[in-house]
């Protein structure tokens, strides 16, 4: 039988942002691994966006080889610890899993970050350079490269490059590193002492990491090429959020889930006053989405006390969340408002919010998406009592970078364009993650990160070969 990871009862984590998951004990990691098959060809590996080899480290837990176990994820993969709690195993590995077929999938996700906090805790930080790293010959080891943006692509790009022995510079526009690993996921799901562990494994490869650096502003594209760097990677995200476009978002209390999640996260606004952020919300909040984001501002909202309703316009079903996300939000007493379209935002004297005019739905025919389309219900607008508004429906690709770089071609939606091998309209830049496909999840915009970095090392290859041969390139 598949075993599931302990949790903070829910009464009492909805009092505190100390992680909910517990993760295995030694004795449960044991008893999980042994129920991995070892197949000879492991569907597993290919449902992992960054080709971790799956069954290889569950067996080395299954043989007590935790450290062993750790530095063989690490081979493929450098945020085991981040991967172990926020990515979706259910929908990739897990799903290959062949033991689907009669019981449960492996625990996969539970195994991973059981390797990755063992390693931590027993502070050993495994600097595992790649078997086809720089070759003593070239001179890739004095070539530099600029990363831009700290996320989950960038960090992934950067550490790769770094185990090939380039000099990999990694520009982060904020004072912590980590991008939406940081300001995006609340600590009780991801800590931040965990994305800063990461980050120092990777800068122990040798990647140069500087903070407080908005490229685009601070310094161009163009600025970073004439400097003598031979390729750009760019991993900005998709940090640009969406609005309803309803009368009354304007008002005071309404927030962007970006907004509410970086002054909560990454300023610690739930400390305040004993940390300088302050957050003005009521005590009703409305959420707007049925997305992982839209759980975590939920989530978050009843950890600051307040009545929390889940606005969505479809039903539970077409939640595109974690059933995880979802299951943990209605334990901790999130009140989920379904088949519900807010039309107008309603506000006060003061310019407060004070009610969300919505209408109610019923599902017609499928769109676009294969799921149902919500249809509004005729003569059915209600008011929900609510102080506060979080909208989290989604988020763009930050138009900052490609407004400063001319040279630089995007797509009609803002992402920037990009060809097969992740070069972008500009010669020696590239770009990969939320920037060329919109938000996704952590795990895809690794799986960019990896391609990138080996095409950049190929790009940089056939330069040398060219100048070497007196080629022009």
């Amino acid at each position: 039988m598949r075993k599931k990871v302990s949790q903070q009862p829910a009464k009492e984590r909805i009092q505190n942002f100390f992680e909910v998951a517990l993760g295995f004990t030694k004795e449960e990691a044991l008893e999980e691994a042994k129920r991995c098959l070892e197949c000879k060809n492991p569907l597993c590996v290919k449902g992992c966006p960054v080709e971790v080899n799956i069954p290889a480290f569950i067996k080395l837990i299954k043989e007590g080889k935790q450290e062993e176990a750790l530095e063989k994820i690490k081979e493929k993969n450098n945020l085991p610890a981040v991967c172990g709690r926020v990515c979706p195993q259910e929908d990739q590995c897990e799903a290959r899993c062949v033991l689907n077929k009669k019981q449960a999938a492996i625990n996969i996700g539970a195994l991973e970050r059981y390797a990755a906090d063992y390693g931590l805790a027993a502070s050993r930080l495994p600097l595992v350079v790649s078997k086809n790293g720089p070759a003593t010959n070239d001179q890739r080891p004095a070539t530099k490269i600029a990363v831009v943006g700290s996320g989950p692509a960038g960090l992934t790009c950067a550490a790769d490059l770094a185990k090939m022995g380039y000099r990999v510079t990694l520009f982060e526009s904020l004072h912590l590193p980590g991008g939406v690993l940081t300001y995006g996921i609340p600590e009780f799901r991801l800590p931040k002492k965990i994305v800063l562990s990461e980050v120092e494994y990777i800068k122990g490869l040798g990647v140069d990491l500087k903070t407080d650096s908005l490229i685009g502003k601070t310094y161009t594209i163009e600025e970073l090429l004439n400097a003598g760097t031979k390729a750009i990677f760019i991993a900005t995200g998709a940090g640009l959020p969406q609005f309803l476009g309803i009368p009354g978002e304007n008002l005071n209390r309404v927030y962007s889930a970006n907004e509410f999640l970086t002054r909560v996260n990454l300023m610690k606004a739930y400390k305040f006053p004993g940390q300088a952020t302050p957050l003005s919300i009521g005590g009703k909040v409305a959420v707007i989405g049925g997305g992982n984001v839209a759980m975590d501002c939920a989530r978050v909202s009843l950890r600051l006390g307040k009545e929390v309703f889940l606005v969505y316009r479809r039903t539970e079903n077409e939640m595109p969340a974690r059933r995880e996300e979802l299951e943990n939000a209605k334990e901790e007493g999130v009140r989920f408002k379904t088949l519900t379209q807010p039309v107008k935002v309603l506000g006060d004297e003061k310019g407060l919010v004070k009610g969300l005019e919505c209408l109610r739905m019923e599902l017609g025919e499928p769109d676009e998406s294969g799921r149902r389309r919500p249809v509004p219900v005729k003569g059915s607008n209600f008011v929900l009592d609510v102080d506060t508004l979080i909208i989290a429906i989604g988020q763009n690709p930050n138009p900052l970078l490609p407004r400063a770089t001319p040279r630089l071609k995007t797509n009609e939606d803002g992402t920037i364009l990009v060809d097969e091998k992740y070069m972008t309209s500009i010669p020696g830049v590239f770009a990969g993650g939320d920037i060329i496909t919109g938000a996704d999840t952590v795990i895809s915009a690794m799986g960019a990160g990896k391609k990138a970095a080996l095409a950049i090392d190929k790009y940089i290859r056939d330069a040398l070969f060219a100048k070497a041969k007196g080629v022009p390139k």
